[in-house]
């Protein structure tokens, strides 16, 4: 009985896929009715109508080979004698969701695109150069996970609780999985154990016992941080930040860099800025940018700036010297653009302010409006100015002197963009009102 329950169970599922694939089949040749009819009416009709019509006959192909999967069942409910051409030239399985290329081969959609995903542009049968997988006619979009897939991650993921080798090996093959393919990096989404088994092997305070291993998971890491459903997920886990900030001081300028990166690609979240900001990691961000590695750098900046547009964070960068270590940069005419981008959002903190008037900003300011030929860094530079103005009534000596000998803050704003124009304009009403200044031509 409980035999027969199950054949019963199997007929009632292909009846219900049969007729699935029936309504599918007669929702595309509707479009393709449609997709047809456009071109033979329209004399000059779109190309990407013709693109659609070839797709639309190739879903329905696909779904030909579906309906015909109608096999015996033996008594413990497997496929008997299952023709090749149903099966995957790739996996040898039965194929799910066929597909078929330019060639006219079929092959199993999950199969065939990790084939692509790879970096392959041959047909694995007939070896033909210029392959391109055909989108499905609906969900274009949609990326396929499959049990393979998942399988092969849980696997992977084992192996970190094997030997060094074992790790180092599964670490590269993760770094370079999430790297290529999205769904893999949407997997560890489906699972709070992921995370930490990717970690296990970087205990805390010795994370770069093999630097090697530490960047592969590092690295990983960021891979997956880029999904946007993994950024709270990383996070907000315990095990994560730590690491990060360890691998900010100590490893590989790749690891370094790549644990920067990954904090940049966190804070895309306001709350994850809050944690992040919160764990200490801008000390060491600060830091690293004071270090100046140029492979480090600009991950290092894109960090900071994300990090400091919340109140609380700009605060926190102050305290650890950012204004100082940004204010060098710039003189040095290192990555001037993204540091004056921080240094103009933490010039709306007094204190950042205060530092700014005692480092001489003032003269490299005016510097970099004469000498750069980018009007976004004469905005930043002049909004700064602007806001030193009113802040410091000392420093309107230093800049009427400026104005008088170069005419530098009138002619931006005569030629500026609309925000250096308004901020150039503040300035020159301020010394105006203070009787500082008589107008340069």
């Amino acid at each position: 009985m409980a035999r027969a329950g199950v054949l019963e169970e199997t007929e009632t599922e292909t009846e219900s896929d049969s007729f699935m694939v029936a309504a599918k089949a007669m929702e595309i040749k509707k479009q393709l009715e449609r997709l047809v009819k456009a071109i033979v009416d329209e004399d000059d009709y779109r190309v990407e109508t013709a693109d659609e019509a070839i797709r639309a006959l190739s879903s329905l192909k696909g779904l030909k080979l579906k309906k015909s999967l109608s096999f015996k069942l033996d008594g413990h409910g497997n496929l008997l004698d299952v023709p090749e051409d149903f099966r995957c030239p790739i996996s040898g399985e039965l194929m799910k969701d066929p597909v078929v290329l330019a060639t006219g081969q079929t092959y199993d959609r999950p199969f065939i695109q990790r084939w692509l995903n790879e970096g392959n542009r041959t047909c694995p049968q007939t070896k033909e150069h210029g392959m391109e997988l055909p989108k499905p006619v609906q969900d274009i979009d949609e990326e396929v996970v499959t049990n393979a897939d998942r399988g092969y991650l849980n696997s992977l993921l084992q192996k970190m609780s094997s030997s060094l080798s074992d790790q180092k090996e599964a670490a590269k093959e993760l770094r370079l999985l999430t790297k290529r393919s999205s769904p893999f990096r949407a997997l560890f989404g489906e699972s709070i154990e992921t995370i930490p088994q990717l970690l296990s092997p970087l205990s805390p305070g010795q994370a770069d016992t093999d630097p090697d291993l530490q960047e592969d998971l590092i690295t990983t890491l960021l891979n997956l941080s880029i999904h946007d459903n993994n950024k709270r997920l990383v996070a907000e886990h315990p095990l994560v930040i730590p690491l990060l900030i360890e691998s900010l001081i100590s490893g590989t300028i790749q690891t370094k860099s790549n644990a920067a990166a990954t904090f940049f690609t966190l804070a895309a979240i306001d709350s994850n800025k809050i944690i992040i900001g919160t764990s200490g990691a801008l000390n060491p961000l600060i830091a690293l940018l004071d270090e100046g590695h140029p492979l480090a750098m600009k991950d290092v900046a894109s960090a900071i700036f994300s990090l400091c547009s919340v109140l609380e964070n700009k605060g926190r960068a102050i305290n650890a010297g950012a204004v100082r270590v940004i204010l060098q940069k710039i003189m040095d005419r290192v990555l001037v653009a993204e540091l004056l981008a921080i240094l103009a959002m933490l010039s709306s903190h007094q204190k950042a302010v205060q530092e700014m008037c005692e480092l001489g900003t003032v003269s490299c300011l005016f510097g970099i409006i004469r000498e750069s030929d980018c009007e976004h860094n004469k905005e930043n530079c002049i909004a700064i100015l602007y806001t030193i103005c009113f802040a410091d009534r000392t420093k309107l000596k230093e800049i009427k002197e400026e104005e008088m000998a170069n005419g530098t803050v009138s002619r931006l704003a005569r030629t500026g963009t609309s925000r250096a124009k308004r901020k150039a304009s503040g300035i020159l009403d301020r010394l105006n009102k203070t009787g500082s200044i008589t107008h340069t031509a």
